[in-house]
């Protein structure tokens, strides 16, 4: 198609020549020989026009599909991913692949063509030129040469720093990924400026390089202004200079539709084809280094290579088994283990904080790489986690899981998990959607949601890590007797717990010490052996021992309960917070419809908050003054306004210029000939300038090298000062929603998914960055040329003014019409992006989970339903914009014409430079306009993600006193608080969430705050650190805590949270992101929390935190956020369950610390 497109547009010159020929002075052709050149002119014009529409379209479909299978690819290797390889991965990265790296496939797919045709292109014109004009042809194609190596390595540099940019947005993105996962932290330890202060920082570098590249570019669009005029202008130089040639119209024009046709092929497409296909091997290696991550082995294929297969009564073996967590790692998570278990055991595995517990149970599910030994598994297995992994669907759907729905066996399990009342309390029972990350479940109903999904599956073995900790201790032991020890009876289970107490019935008991086999043994055994952990097997205080409750008193306790559900109904309704499908068909579309049908009418989904809102009509104004604006003050933005007219007016008057001195020297020629009047072919006689007023030849020169530097000089200006400041307005514009966006209240974190708010910081943020400033100096450059061409043509003769006015209502009527539907199907496709990111990091927090389930193929139909909703939007905005610029192009085919064959029949008598001038330029109009429309209707839609960045920056502040209280610097000095009349709702809108509390703790008083799962324990805390709206009065050493500045309060109260959340960097980092603290201090707190390991790594300070803390277990993650309160040492501290996660010796250790 596009060498179809390219014979056409070869041929239209020569076809011009020969009418051109038609009006020079004593011409000899007839007039029908005329009409035939020019209806040629007109007809190859049209010819090109539909088949560059038809390839365009061909190639962005066919680089849409290649992004889809990109996509759909990085997702599949992602559930593949090892641990270590995961570890390294931060999603950001895989974020970053997904929406800024695989997007180069669209636009690379229009230049790949370029490649070869460019050149060929530029072969033949240069043939067809040297026929026409000898040598002065080809010296005039010499600069175009010369200057496409000189783009060609601009490109390569763009490459270069397309690749340093991807690096740094990576870096930026996993940055911003970690303040949204741990932003709860980040306010309650008011941290939000050295957050806000590093991400500044890695902005600052990203912009940096980014600047570089934007800079590059800039070079790139001045010569595209300035090539071809300067070969024209060498080859009229070397024609009237060396070889005294005479210029006439004819040549000189056809010169100009050759150099057009060069400068199109050559200097546009085929250096901008060089950039982006440079700019795409970056991106394909990423992609490649990605998918060369190692790849998690699955332990059911390995075992087959033994010479005797495992006894039917064994479910695991170890042989002196010896695994690490990575291939290269120097220490060994599980040292030469042996041991079996046979089938229908509960085995019970205990040890410290970082015995290798949890790294015992990821050897079985083969997520360890196994560095010598056996581990057989004889049959399938069921996990649940030690950090509860919930998405967002509703609860059946995370108990259920990609299993058939049976109602039975469902039935039971809820209630053998406790989690009968829970549903009674949640708006809609189990069809309740849970929010991204379960963000409307407290921690202990996640955990036992977690704990349904293992036991609601059928298999031979079951792997429990830690499942008590995060329920009470009624709760607990409902758990372990009715589920455990109940409804698993005959299976073979392994729990890893650190309520000792519990073990009593257990078969077999593992005491775990840095990875080996400390003892082992069955209860009795070890609780009369002398070892020193074994010792708290009998220090728990049975709790069959106390007297059973009466029936009065079981009576009133159901009271109790029933008060509590109440409050906590209501508390939930407020509560379901934030929702969006993610996983929504992990159960199959006809279960879903099944259930339902079953249940009652209570269980329709309420899916109306699932979905983004558009970001349609929030911002007020001009969108692009807004951007502009953001970028420098209203004298900046004129300048650079003035520049772009300033560079037009220079390219249009050498345009103009080139004309005048044609017609120059034909009349120099014709008078030459001592023609003192001549005859038109048709007859007209044209009186002609004596031949002493013409300018001298050599003066012309001089005028016309004078506007060629000039041209060049104020484009490279223009261009330059226009990046400057889209650089500028995209920092202001990053740090303006960033600050936003960490200042507004918690609620809104609740209410939208992070995949939602990441959507905005990396693609809207990317598009912003790069392809914005790209668009508007492209659009604004054409839009100018455009306007020169039509003066140019209407100087020629100015009736043709009146089509261009009706022609150009037409054009504005189409681009609005286009824009309207164009606006919504690019925010629709921006909003179905979101999904895809938040689909991603949901698999990416749960793939142990998922993995051990084999719910892969699930998940991966789920991600291409995501994807191909996404695609199809995606889709429709190519056709739309496709028909948009077809209609454009035939506007222009009716100009074209009209201009060509008015020459012939109403304006006769005209010089052939300015009939050459009018053709050429409106020719030249036809693709010009096409793109030149495309490009400001994509400026449009390219704001549609300043638009998404700027809806971010009317996010409502947290409510911050008006003039703040300055209290003591030691306050509070004793930390007595009160609380009165004190309500706390979650938003305005929602009911009162803790009601009337009146509450006093006097200093250094020790305070336990009890209740069952979701009686609003952690809205307390909430209430204290004023994380939501907060009536009555709360006071702390009698100043009320409203006068106060939220980040100082927040700084004055120490919180230990119930998800430990470490934020990647040092070790030193994590506990003292202000530097405030000396070294000595750090290693004291770390002391007194005792957080070691036998080699003494992960307690030194520079020791490197990975992504979310990976290298530190659960419970060495508690220790290290209990040290950080140590520390600041404040009076007032508050725990929310912060030993929920590590051993009794370790929970002493604490209370020992804390008192």
């Amino acid at each position: 198609m596009t060498t179809m497109e390219l014979g056409f547009r070869l041929l239209q010159p020569y076809m011009l020549g020969n009418l051109l020929e038609y009006f020079k002075p004593n011409s000899e052709m007839s007039k029908s020989e005329a009409l035939y050149y020019a209806g040629a002119v007109v007809g190859l014009n049209a010819l090109s026009a539909v088949f560059i529409n038809q390839y365009i379209v061909e190639a962005f479909h066919y680089g849409m599909k290649v992004r889809a299978a990109c996509c759909a690819i990085i997702y599949r290797k992602a559930l593949k991913l090892s641990n270590t390889a995961l570890g390294q991965t931060a999603s950001g990265q895989v974020v970053n692949l997904l929406s800024n790296d695989v997007s180069r496939f669209d636009i690379v797919s229009i230049f790949i063509h370029h490649m070869w045709l460019a050149p060929t292109s530029a072969l033949i014109v240069t043939y067809l030129l040297y026929r026409e004009a000898g040598l002065a042809g080809v010296i005039g194609i010499i600069p175009v040469f010369l200057v496409v190596p000189l783009q060609s390595y601009t490109g390569k540099l763009s490459a270069k720093y397309r690749k340093q940019t991807a690096y740094k947005t990576d870096e930026r993105v996993r940055l911003m990924d970690e303040i949204i996962s741990g932003v709860q932290v980040i306010k309650m330890y008011a941290w939000e400026k050295p957050f806000a202060k590093l991400l500044k920082h890695a902005r600052k570098l990203e912009l940096r390089i980014i600047t570089k590249l934007s800079y590059v570019r800039a070079l790139f669009m001045t010569f595209n202004l300035f090539t071809t005029r300067v070969a024209l202008f060498c080859t009229l130089l070397t024609m009237t200079l060396l070889y005294n040639q005479q210029i006439t119209a004819a040549k000189v024009f056809v010169f100009m539709s050759y150099y057009n046709i060069i400068s199109q092929t050559m200097s546009s497409m085929f250096v901008r084809g060089i950039a982006e296909v440079s700019e795409l091997f970056v991106s394909i290696r990423r992609i490649q280094n990605f998918m060369l991550n190692d790849e998690f082995i699955d332990v059911s294929k390995i075992n087959n290579n033994l010479s005797s297969p495992p006894a039917n009564n064994i479910a695991i073996t170890m042989k002196s088994a010896t695994a690490s967590w990575s291939p290269d790692a120097s220490e060994h998570a599980l040292n030469s283990m042996s041991l079996t278990v046979e089938r229908g055991q509960t085995v019970g595995i205990i040890g410290p904080v970082g015995s290798g517990k949890s790294s015992f149970l990821h050897a079985i599910l083969g997520e360890l790489h196994m560095v010598s030994g056996d581990l057989i598994v004889n049959g399938t297995i069921s996990y649940a986690s030690q950090e509860p992994w919930v998405f967002a669907s509703t609860v059946r759907q995370n108990i259920v899981f990609g299993q058939e729905y049976n109602r039975h066996r469902y039935n039971d399990v809820v209630k053998v998990c406790a989690l009968d009342k829970d549903f009674k309390q949640f708006p809609h029972g189990d069809m309740t959607i849970v929010g991204d990350r379960g963000a409307s479940l407290s921690g202990g109903q996640k955990a036992r949601i977690n704990l349904a999904r293992a036991v609601y599956r059928n298999a031979d073995i079951y792997l429990l890590d830690d499942p008590l900790s995060a329920v009470d201790v009624h709760v607990a032991k409902h758990l372990y007797e009715e589920c455990i020890n109940g409804y698993l009876r005959k299976k073979t289970t392994i729990l890893v717990t650190h309520q000792v107490h519990h073990l009593k019935d257990a078969n077999h008991i593992i005491i775990l010490d840095n990875g080996s086999i400390g003892a082992q043994g069955t209860f009795n055994e070890l609780a009369n052996s002398d070892i020193h952990y074994a010792q708290l097997l009998n220090k728990e205080p049975d709790p069959q021992d106390q007297t059973p409750p009466t029936i009065e008193e079981e009576m009133e306790k159901e009271r109790e309960k029933e008060k509590l559900s109440d409050s906590t109904r209501n508390l939930r309704k407020m509560s379901t917070r934030s929702k969006t499908l993610s996983l929504s068909s992990a159960t199959s579309e006809s279960s879903i419809v099944e259930s339902i049908m079953m249940e009652q009418e209570q269980d329709k989904i309420d899916t109306k908050d699932l979905h983004e809102d558009s970001s349609k009509g929030k911002v007020k104004g001009s969108l692009f003054l807004q951007y502009m604006l953001a970028g420098g003050n209203i004298f900046v933005v004129a300048i650079v306004f003035f520049l772009y007219a300033l560079a037009q007016a220079a390219a249009s008057a050498v345009d103009y210029f080139v004309s005048y001195w044609t017609n120059v020297e034909e009349l120099r020629h014709a008078h030459y000939l001592n023609y003192t009047e001549f005859t038109n072919g048709n007859g007209t006689v044209a009186a002609i300038v004596a031949g002493d007023d013409l300018i001298p030849t050599d003066i012309c020169i001089y005028i016309y090298s004078g506007l060629i530097v000039a041209l060049f000089v104020i484009a490279l200006g223009r261009s330059m000062l226009f990046y400057k400041t889209a650089m500028v307005a995209s920092e202001n514009l990053h740090n303006n929603t960033f600050m936003n966006v960490i200042y507004t209240s918690m609620r809104f974190f609740d209410l939208n998914p992070s995949g939602r708010i990441l959507n905005r910081f990396s693609k809207d943020m990317g598009a912003v960055d790069e392809l914005l400033p790209k668009a508007i100096l492209d659009a604004g450059q054409i839009l100018l040329l455009m306007l020169g061409s039509l003066i140019l043509v209407a100087v020629v003769n100015y009736m043709f003014l009146i089509p261009v006015a009706i022609i150009a209502c037409v054009f504005l009527f189409l681009r609005i019409v286009f824009l309207r539907s164009s606006k919504n199907i690019k925010r629709l496709e921006g909003m179905m992006r979101s999904p895809v990111f938040t689909h991603l990091n949901a698999s990416l927090q749960g793939l142990t989970t998922i993995r051990a389930y084999g719910a892969q193929d699930i998940l991966k139909m789920e991600f291409d339903k995501h994807q191909d909703l996404h695609t199809s939007a995606w889709y429709m905005y190519i056709t739309a914009s496709s028909a948009f610029g077809f209609y454009l192009d035939l506007l222009c085919f009716i100009f074209t014409g009209l201009v060509t064959f008015s020459f012939l029949t109403i304006a006769e008598g005209l010089l052939g430079g300015q009939v050459g001038l009018a053709i050429t330029q409106s020719t030249a109009l036809t693709g010009l306009v096409q793109w030149g429309m495309r490009q400001s209707a994509e400026v449009a839609n390219q704001l549609m993600s300043v638009e998404r960045l700027l809806e971010y920056s009317f996010l409502p502040e947290e409510k911050q006193p008006l003039v703040p209280k300055n209290p003591p610097k030691e306050w509070p000095q004793n930390g007595r608080i009160l609380f009165r009349k004190m309500g706390l709702r979650y938003s305005e809108y929602t009911p009162l969430v803790l009601k009337n509390l009146n509450i006093s703790i006097e200093p250094k008083e020790k305070v336990g705050i009890v209740g069952r799962t979701g009686a609003g324990k952690s809205s307390l805390i909430a209430a204290l650190f004023r994380l939501a709206t907060v009536e009555g009065d709360i006071d702390i050493d009698g100043i009320d805590t409203s006068e106060l500045n939220l980040q100082l309060l927040r700084s004055k109260i120490s919180i230990i949270p119930q998800d430990p959340v470490l934020f990647s960097g040092t070790l030193r980092y994590n506990l003292d992101p202000f530097d405030e603290y000396s070294d000595a201090q750090l290693y004291r707190a770390l002391d007194e929390v005792e957080l070691k390991d036998p080699a003494n790594i992960i307690n030194k300070l520079e020791n490197r935190v990975m992504d979310r803390g990976k290298n530190y277990s659960v419970g060495q993650r508690q220790l290290i956020c209990l040290a950080r309160a140590i520390i600041r040492n404040n009076k007032v501290l508050m725990l929310d369950e912060a030993t929920a996660n590590v051993d009794p010796q370790t929970d002493v250790l604490i209370q020992k610390t804390i008192r």
